[in-house]
């Protein structure tokens, strides 16, 4: 089964049981569109990429009521549930689509945001290629991700257990900065939160992982689940008798579309793309 397939399957399992589980995704998705204050100019199109149960395309459909709003997912299960934040006074379009072929012309949208969306792409640059593709001059790309720190605890617990499993290596902030830049962003912007969430045991943890997918990330999650026992015993201390914590580190960033013509990196070296209308625009002028 591919990767994609995975997680689209996974997803529609969990739909129905993932708001219940998921205040982790839900706080991070209140702290970055806390951060939506950096857009520049009131956007009239906006695209909520991994949009899951919909909670936050509905708080952008709120703020900005005038925009179209199109929450998108691979998974239809996550969709139907997302069907429940969409009003008739504040409707969301919802959309079934892969997030690395996003289904929107070039310089069509004002702003994209994607909540934790990026650990879960084998290739985070083909995401960033589409935004790139679809973002307006100056429209914006509002993001968060896990960091390199994140699930620190289960990393030590599962090397001092010897399972064979592994956590993921995820990106720091300078591999994403550099990342936004290659694929021809302007101005990114990339800060960094730690949330600690404890838990009465492990298997409390590990249910949860697997309600909002969260396991999916790790390799071997099948040996971390039978011997739950193993790792309870080697999990660090916390600050808090008979608790198990968990950290995770979230970078948010935001960047910007660039000027029509701007080159990006590519494998072949730097490329610039323009529009016909520009062009054609051009030759009017000269």
């Amino acid at each position: 089964m591919s990767r994609q397939n995975e997680i689209r399957q996974a997803s529609d399992r969990n739909a129905g049981r993932y708001d219940r589980h998921a205040a982790l995704e839900q706080e991070v998705g209140r702290r970055l569109l806390d951060r939506v204050t950096f857009q520049r100019a009131e956007p009239a199109v906006i695209v909520d990429v991994g949009c899951g149960t919909g909670i936050a395309a509905a708080a952008l459909k709120k703020t900005f009521r005038k925009a179209r709003v199109v929450a998108l997912d691979l998974s239809a299960g996550m969709l139907a549930a997302a069907t429940g934040q969409s009003r008739l006074t504040r409707p969301i379009r919802l959309l079934q689509a892969d997030a690395t072929a996003l289904p929107f012309r070039r310089h069509s949208v004002d702003l994209v945001v994607s909540n934790l969306v990026l650990p879960w792409l084998t290739d985070p640059g083909r995401l960033l290629g589409q935004v790139r593709r679809v973002l307006k001059p100056g429209g914006m790309m509002l993001f968060s991700t896990y960091g390199p720190e994140s699930l620190e605890e289960l990393h030590l617990a599962v090397t001092q257990s010897g399972l064979d499993c592994a956590v993921p290596g995820f990106s720091d902030v300078l591999d994403i900065g550099d990342a936004l830049s290659g694929a021809g962003f302007r101005e990114p912007v990339m800060d960094v939160d730690r949330i600690t969430l404890d838990y009465p045991s492990v298997d409390e943890m590990a249910n949860e992982l697997e309600a909002t997918g969260t396991s999916l990330l790790i390799d071997g999650w099948a040996a971390c689940r039978k011997n739950a026992g193993s790792l309870s015993d080697h999990w660090p201390v916390s600050g808090k008798p008979g608790r198990y914590a968990l950290t995770f580190e979230i970078l948010y960033g935001a960047a910007f579309g660039p000027p029509e013509g701007q080159p990006r990196r590519t494998a072949q070296g730097e490329e610039a793309s323009f529009s016909v209308d520009s062009l054609l625009k051009s030759r009017r002028m000269s």
